[in-house]
């Protein structure tokens, strides 16, 4: 999955997908987010759990633990084959489960003729609804955001058409799933089988390309997830 994704409609829209009967604990805007090329080490909108409820925080997209902090870059996703395993995400499983609302994510497929050449393509569900990404986080209570605040989120290989586009995309879980993986309640052993099986298959999918400004951090906009002709430059 490469870093960039949408999240545009308003969060009462994608907390409307998971039909949980949850206070939000927290106060959020209730206008659209209008957000169509979300880039890593920004703040965006998340869901997660916490005691007597839900809580929707603005987090920095990309995270480290405290030993590897200004190594490289934070990384921005975590591999489902070796997130519940390897050292780096230790702290994060299983407790900081969390769900990434999205309505797509953006993939760059080369140019056969020429590698340095690629056009952008936008992902969504087949009939558009919102996303939920499984994502992993570490958030902090306080007015002022923390240094160690951060989420990544959880990519699976890619099955089907999605290969010929990328050879990885996000966990995209269905609200039942969702509901599952932000339960506290849910067993260790539960979310691993999410991890491994619990990813909508690309049939649930659409893709079209786009033109090729979405690749510019500092250009937003409706226009970046229209379908374009893909052309070689």
């Amino acid at each position: 999955m490469c870093g960039r994704y949408s999240i545009y409609e308003s969060m009462d829209d994608y907390l409307r997908q998971l039909a949980l009967d949850l206070v939000v604990i927290n106060g959020y805007d209730h206008e659209r987010i209008n957000r169509y090329n979300v880039a890593p080490s920004t703040r965006v909108e998340l869901i997660r759990p916490v005691p007597g409820g839900l809580s929707v925080d603005r987090v920095k997209w990309g995270w480290s633990p405290f030993w590897a902090k200004g190594k490289r870059p934070d990384p921005i996703n975590a591999r489902a084959e070796t997130v519940m395993t390897g050292k780096f995400f230790k702290s994060l499983w299983p407790n900081g489960r969390a769900l990434a609302p999205a309505n797509g994510w953006f993939e760059w497929i080369p140019d056969p003729a020429d590698p340095k050449r690629k056009q952008p393509y936008y992902i969504q569900a087949a009939d558009q609804a919102p996303l939920l990404f499984a994502a992993l986080a570490e958030v902090h209570s306080g007015i002022e955001p923390d240094e160690r605040d951060g989420f990544v989120i959880i990519t699976a290989a890619a099955d089907q058409g999605l290969v010929d586009i990328h050879d990885r995309k996000p966990l995209v879980l269905s609200p039942a799933l969702a509901r599952e993986w932000i339960d506290p309640a849910t067993s260790e052993e539960r979310a691993a089988e999410i991890v491994q099986a619990g990813c909508r298959p690309a049939s649930d999918f659409k893709w079209h390309p786009v033109d090729k400004q979405v690749g510019n951090v500092r250009n937003e906009g409706e226009a970046l997830i229209h379908s374009v002709e893909a052309k070689k430059q």
